[in-house]
């Protein structure tokens, strides 16, 4: 996963991942400035039969592949509440698929299905006037400025995003649109959707209100206890002429969903805050049959996962 050397590039992810340090009350040292409060757990994928019609990357054509899935809240902050309605959500679904030792490729995910901007720049802007908002102030204040402004932004803001009774009944997108490439040489772009196999189920707000501060973190531990936690992955294949480089544009629901394969959680990882140290996902495959689209996100998004994972590998231990 190598850092680019485009010195712009470079300028802007930093600028962003000073953003999520400043919305987030400070660096927290050891942790991800976004998502910081997760969990690992470990299993095995299982690729469909249909898979191998789509793309021909190595974990589509095995009987199974290791996978690690790393469950996440959305805010910088370790120590947010589950039930935290403004700073909890959307979560964060990430998928490391165990090619071979040292070979690998990833899903970054998370529980809304569409991003508030169409660039790392623009995704910026809506840090920095959320960062300028003072909420006891006259209105509109910063942020309610740049939301009537970008249509994208107010769309994501407002998308309901309710509590999950379990990371196992949470449905999970990667907003980003891939290239697919089967063995015939035959390309076609798609989205991953991650679905769970138990169905999705949430919580009203008297509920939620109710629950522990660690309310999933402790569920999923003792349902893994008992039983697999299984997700659906699906495929909603794109057709001509659909925008393919832009993460706010969303596909029609009836554009067909290819299922690509299961997965199956069986275990908490061992040794889990060290290893969710060490990790560093990232959002492009970097394998054979699958490749990042023209959307912008791409490269940014990467390059700030790798920034901030070496400045969470060099801070010891958690």
């Amino acid at each position: 996963m190598p850092l680019t050397t485009d010195e712009k590039l470079l300028a802007l992810s930093r600028d962003i991942i000073e953003g999520f340090d400043k919305a987030d009350g400070g660096v927290h040292p050891g942790f991800r400035p976004a998502h910081a409060k997760g969990i690992l757990l470990k299993g095995t994928f299982t690729p469909s039969p249909d898979a191998v019609s789509l793309t021909r990357a190595p974990h589509a054509q095995r009987s199974s592949t290791p996978v690690t899935v790393r469950f996440s809240n959305f805010a910088g902050v370790p120590t947010v509440a589950d039930n935290d309605s403004q700073n909890a959500s959307p979560r964060g679904f990430a998928l490391r698929y165990h090619l071979a030792e040292h070979a690998h490729t990833d899903i970054v995910a998370h529980s809304v299905d569409t991003f508030p901007s169409r660039t790392a720049e623009g995704f910026l802007e809506f840090l920095n006037a959320l960062i300028a908002t003072d909420f006891a102030g006259p209105h509109p204040n910063a942020i309610e400025q740049f939301l009537g402004s970008h249509p994208a932004a107010l769309a994501f803001v407002q998308a309901p995003k309710p509590i999950p009774t379990s990371f196992a009944r949470e449905s999970f997108f990667a907003v980003s649109a891939f290239k697919f490439t089967n063995a015939s040489g035959a390309s076609r772009y798609g989205r991953y959707r991650i679905l769970p196999v138990a169905g999705n189920e949430y919580l009203d707000d008297a509920a939620a209100a109710a629950k522990s501060a660690n309310f999933l973190f402790d569920e999923i531990q003792q349902r893994i206890a008992k039983e697999p936690v299984r997700f659906r992955i699906v495929v909603q294949l794109g057709e001509d002429g659909d925008t393919v480089d832009d993460a706010t544009v969303r596909w029609p629901e009836d554009r067909p969903q290819l299922v690509f394969g299961e997965v199956s959680l069986t275990e908490i990882a061992p040794n889990n805050a060290d290893e969710q140290q060490h990790l560093i996902f990232d959002p492009i495959p970097r394998v054979e049959g699958i490749e990042a689209s023209a959307d912008p996100l791409f490269e940014p998004r990467a390059n700030v996962y790798l920034m901030t994972g070496r400045r969470r590998r060099g801070a010891g231990k958690q």
